[in-house]
């Protein structure tokens, strides 16, 4: 019961929400009643997961790619436009990689920091003032044990990861006083389909 009131009637955004640890969220959190952002890059796939939901007419599927961390002001807009507010932004999306360092071209370092690590700084940072205005507010990020250990093969995944945890860390600190939240998530191995879409060391899959 505590659970589901905590959540009922919150303004919930999740990024990745077309699958894997974004999609469950998304139907544990419809069922507690929560008001649902559902973002990615695969709008069909996410208007699937929104009516799949419980309540699926109050959520909205808003479309992004996170790459494009230029533009997600704009989407920050359009979220706050529709709810009003966003209680708990969940940066959950991500891509990852499988290649030694030397077999790496540089594009897919820097395509893995664009939208593990930039994508969810910009979105945080078009989100933040409306919760610091509000005094209230949640921040969670999934990251990984990639965050915090070396795992061969993922070489730019780990060192977005690591940034992640440098950035959120000390952005915990500085909302100390504000009501705001930050929560990093470090999953171990989940069966989703992140390494099917990964990337090989020439930017292939």
């Amino acid at each position: 019961m505590r659970e589901s009131a905590h959540f009922k009637d919150k303004v919930v955004w999740i990024t990745g929400a077309s699958s894997g640890i974004g999609e469950a969220l998304a139907y544990q959190l419809g069922s507690l009643g929560a008001n649902l952002v559902l973002s990615s890059n695969e709008p069909e796939r996410l208007r699937e997961v929104r009516d799949r939901c419980a309540n699926k007419a109050v959520h909205l599927v808003l479309p992004l790619d996170l790459s494009e961390w230029e533009s997600l002001a704009s989407k920050a807009e359009d979220a706050l436009r529709r709810f009003g507010r966003v209680d708990i932004l969940v940066n959950n999306g991500g891509i990852s990689h499988r290649s030694l360092a030397k077999d790496t071209v540089l594009d897919v370092d820097r395509r893995v920091m664009d939208i593990d690590y930039f994508g969810h700084v910009a979105l945080t940072k078009a989100v933040l003032p409306s919760m610091l205005e509000r005094k209230s507010g949640h921040i969670v990020v999934t990251t990984s044990l990639a965050g915090l250990l070396p795992v061969p093969y993922r070489t730019a995944y780990c060192a977005a990861k690591h940034a992640l945890h440098g950035f959120f860390d000390t952005l915990r600190v500085e909302l100390w006083d504000d009501n705001v939240k930050v929560t990093l998530v470090c999953p171990a191995q989940v069966r989703t389909s992140i390494s099917m879409q990964a990337l090989a060391g020439d930017g292939g899959r």
